[in-house]
């Protein structure tokens, strides 16, 4: 894994090995931020499952202000530290917070978000879940960009209360999905 552009471009980050990661690929990767490439100057990015970092640290990397880190694996957070170690991001870039990513959701009531990136567990199958889950929250607005990474095989509605996907990427055994709020899809 490493960081693909900005200020930390070319970096390595620090991985593990273990049942509950899938780090995202630089193929899948570079298809999500050549989306959101010249919007994400200044953002407030959450990194949901965020794992080792490998998506807000990219984020970061190409000019988000914040980003906060969600997840629950000690071990996760762990590689975490590490990389933001190793990349000497400064502390008021990031905020970690260890907590079920449900948890958090329903405790974030007071945080707004100009982008979502989520990446569960694929062991679990949770894509569908963790989207109703979101879709309740107030954590977006009608301009926040969300993606979501789940198993082709895996339930994936396209669009849910009031969330809609306007795109997506297929890459075999993954699915790469794009969601905003329903206010600005009405095309769709």
């Amino acid at each position: 894994m490493r960081i693909i552009s900005g200020k930390y471009k070319g970096h390595h980050l620090v991985s593990f090995k273990g049942d509950h990661l899938r780090p995202t690929t630089d193929r899948v990767k570079e298809a999500l931020f050549n989306k959101i490439q010249f919007e994400l100057e200044g953002s407030i990015v959450l990194d949901l499952f965020s794992g080792t970092g490998n998506l807000g640290l990219e984020a970061i990397s190409r000019g988000a202000e914040k980003v906060v880190f969600v997840d629950e694996n000690p071990k996760s957070i762990e590689i975490l530290k590490k990389n933001i170690e190793k990349l000497k991001v400064e502390k008021g870039c990031y905020e970690i917070v260890t907590s079920d990513a449900f948890r958090f959701l329903k405790k974030s009531t007071d945080r707004k978000f100009n982008f979502i990136f989520i990446d569960p567990p694929f062991t679990q199958k949770m894509a569908h879940d963790v989207m109703e889950a979101l879709d309740k929250t107030s954590i977006y607005t009608p301009e926040t960009f969300i993606s979501i990474e789940s198993q082709k095989k895996e339930r994936m509605e396209p669009e849910y209360e009031r969330l809609v996907r306007f795109d997506f990427r297929d890459y075999g055994d993954k699915i790469l999905s794009f969601f905003k709020a329903k206010e600005l899809n009405s095309e769709a």
